[in-house]
């Protein structure tokens, strides 16, 4: 039976091009120790980044896609830590499963008690989306803000948070790296990151959309 892919290649030239993408990409990266399902994810990050070296940054935890794909199919909600991730995805396929995106970076009372209480605009986001209820059972995003990430992981530990899943991809100079070993030190939570100081939006972006693709 022919599935009916929801892609938001919308001609047949367009998914040509993606899957010759795809293909050129396969050949270049050469071998690789990921599983069938994690090299979806990984391909089309390089796709998205012309960056091989993802191909060995990301790391996964073991049940990262199992849950990603689940999430996805019970239509849990996208938390991300700027509005770029929730542009970025397409919304024919978030709608094909009934997935909503949310992002609080801009809002005004965020603004005002990250000065108040003298942290930055992501922690307080997050904490935002965990007083909405968002975060329990939601898939989490993070390709910008280190200070989310590392709120994320306090908030598991110490309030017994459990997401679906965490895409943890913090791009930069203070605390990306160390955000994302710190992440990796959770077992109970899966996740995907990228080691070191490489990440960005782009890349959790391309992430959420192949999970979308695998889950069809």
């Amino acid at each position: 039976m022919q599935l009916n892919i929801i892609t938001e290649q919308l001609t047949e030239i367009g998914r040509k091009i993606e899957q010759c993408s795809f293909d050129i990409v396969t050949q270049e990266a050469g071998e690789h120790n990921y599983s069938e399902p994690q090299w979806q994810l990984v391909r089309r990050m390089i796709h998205a980044t012309a960056d091989f070296e993802f191909n060995g940054l990301t790391e996964f935890h073991p049940l990262a896609i199992e849950a990603g794909i689940k999430a996805i199919s019970n239509a849990c909600p996208i938390i991300a830590d700027v509005e770029m991730i929730c542009v970025g995805l397409s919304k024919p396929r978030l709608q094909h499963f009934g997935v909503t995106t949310h992002q609080f970076i801009s809002d005004a009372d965020v603004i005002t008690k990250a000065k108040a209480e003298n942290t930055t605009r992501a922690v307080q986001a997050m904490r935002k989306a965990h007083s909405k209820g968002l975060l329990e059972g939601g898939i989490i995003g993070v390709g910008n803000a280190p200070t989310a990430l590392l709120e994320i992981k306090r908030l598991i530990v110490e309030e017994g948070l459990k997401p679906a899943i965490v895409i943890g991809m913090p791009v930069g100079f203070v605390s990306a790296k160390e955000s994302k070993d710190e992440l990796t030190l959770i077992k109970e939570i899966p996740w995907i990151i990228t080691r070191g100081r490489k990440g960005g939006t782009t890349l959790v972006v391309s992430a959420i959309h192949a999970l979308l693709a695998l889950a069809e």
